[in-house]
């Protein structure tokens, strides 16, 4: 049994209880009927036995060939069931003494069920409706029973329900909303771990290789200084010194951007200056790369902002940039468009293509987890993801609606009113 309630949905474990309930509903007929001598009346009873029966087996079939997916929907269907078994339970209790009968606290248990499962105004459906029940039980007692002080207690047991409805679906209700936030915060901090792990990893592999390549690099270049002695005024020589001067030189960053990064080192970048770094970096390595730079600043046209950064944030946005004019040229196209802008706090980076666009699926993997794709895709992402979180950024991943994909950063302003060290207009378009 512990393992159904794992395994069924809300709605089964609800059908399940409803079935259980109709057993002993039952079992306790017969034993009041035989073993207690007690008269009840057997037509209405079993009447409403059948209907709550009859209902269970529709619902129970309709579930199984139309699962619920959609929450709203969930939610909907669990309100349905909840009332539905208020209503029974209702009914039976109408038709064997009303609020007269030991059974009619059993009115809280729906109450119970739906504060756990239901949002807190289909609760307060679910509570209304089970006060209305009782409420009617003890309006349709017959006179006859309210002789001496009865009438006050019967008053005093429907204000003793309402107070217990409102602590049940108060307190239980908030309990279980504050579980299922905790629950979802520690999957939230589980997902955000096995990121972090994954990232790490990678970056041992990373400084592996990177030491890997030392000694090759190294040995490349004493052969190569040998060959600029003999042949001084040869161009291949002289672009494969210049091309080992770079391999050495991202060596050199790359073993400061991972000094930096273990030990934690945030420092604020003036963003209009960021930006200037970016599209610098761009035009010398991508040269054939048509840009089409915004700038966009509400500030005053002199002042700028800063955010916090660490050494991953500028690599990590060329590598989305570096993803875009490969998804542009695999398109037959050069165009790359940057814009720059402050939104509510928050420095936005939008980055757009001339590709294809995200299929539905990488729009749904990328970013969270690396994944495979033709053009490169997938582990830059993810990285560059991993290092704007650390940051309080965010990344997001959309289609244009005239082509291309959408890549947005966001991080949020750190210091307002810095002074960029670059003459700056309010907007600007270059191509």
């Amino acid at each position: 049994m512990p393992q159904f309630f794992k395994r069924a949905s809300q709605i089964q474990v609800i059908i399940a209880l409803r079935s259980v309930a109709i057993a002993i509903q039952l079992l306790l007929i017969l034993f009041v009927n035989l073993a207690l001598a007690y008269q009840l009346p057997w037509m209405p009873l079993v009447s409403v036995i059948s209907l709550e029966i009859l209902f269970t087996l529709s619902s129970t079939l309709y579930y199984r060939h139309y699962p619920l997916n959609e929450k709203k929907a969930s939610q909907k269907a669990i309100l349905v069931q909840i009332c539905a078994d208020i209503i029974f339970l209702s009914l039976l209790l109408f038709f064997s003494g009303g609020a007269t009968n030991a059974f009619v606290s059993l009115l809280l248990i729906p109450i119970a069920i739906a504060a756990v499962t239901l949002t807190p105004l289909l609760l307060a459906v679910v509570a209304s409706l089970a006060i209305a029940s009782y409420s009617i039980l003890l309006w349709s007692l017959p006179m006859s029973v309210m002789h001496g002080n009865m009438q006050g207690h019967f008053i005093g047991m429907g204000i003793n329900f309402l107070f217990s409805t409102m602590v049940v679906a108060i307190v239980v209700g908030k309990m279980a909303r504050s579980i299922n936030q905790q629950e979802l915060a520690i999957a939230a901090y589980r997902e955000n771990l096995l990121k972090q792990e994954q990232v790490t990893a990678l970056g041992v592999a990373s400084a592996q290789v990177t030491h890997q390549l030392a000694t090759p690099i190294a040995t490349v270049q004493l052969l190569a200084d040998e060959l600029s002695e003999d042949l001084p005024d040869n161009n291949i020589v002289i672009e494969m010194q210049s091309q080992l001067a770079r391999c050495r030189n991202s060596l050199n960053d790359f073993r400061a951007m991972v000094f930096d990064i273990k030990e934690q080192v945030i420092k604020s970048i003036n963003c209009l200056d960021l930006f200037d770094d970016i599209t610098d970096s761009v035009r010398v390595n991508n040269p054939e790369i048509n840009l089409q730079l915004r700038k966009k600043n509400d500030q005053d046209s002199t002042k700028a902002v800063a955010i916090n950064a660490d050494a991953a944030l500028l690599p990590a946005i060329i590598n989305l940039i570096n993803n875009a004019i490969r998804a542009s040229k695999a398109n037959n196209s050069n165009a790359l468009s940057l814009t720059s802008q402050i939104i509510e706090d928050n420095w936005q980076l939008t980055i757009r293509d001339f590709g294809k666009g995200f299929t539905l699926k990488k729009l749904n993997d990328l970013g969270v987890k690396p994944v495979t794709s033709e053009q490169g895709f997938g582990m830059a992402v993810f990285l560059s993801h991993a290092s704007l979180e650390r940051l309080g950024g965010k990344l997001a991943l959309t289609n244009h609606q005239d082509g291309g994909a959408l890549v947005t950063l966001s991080l949020p302003i750190a210091v307002k009113e810095i002074p960029s060290n670059k003459q700056v207009r309010s907007e600007t378009c270059l191509t």
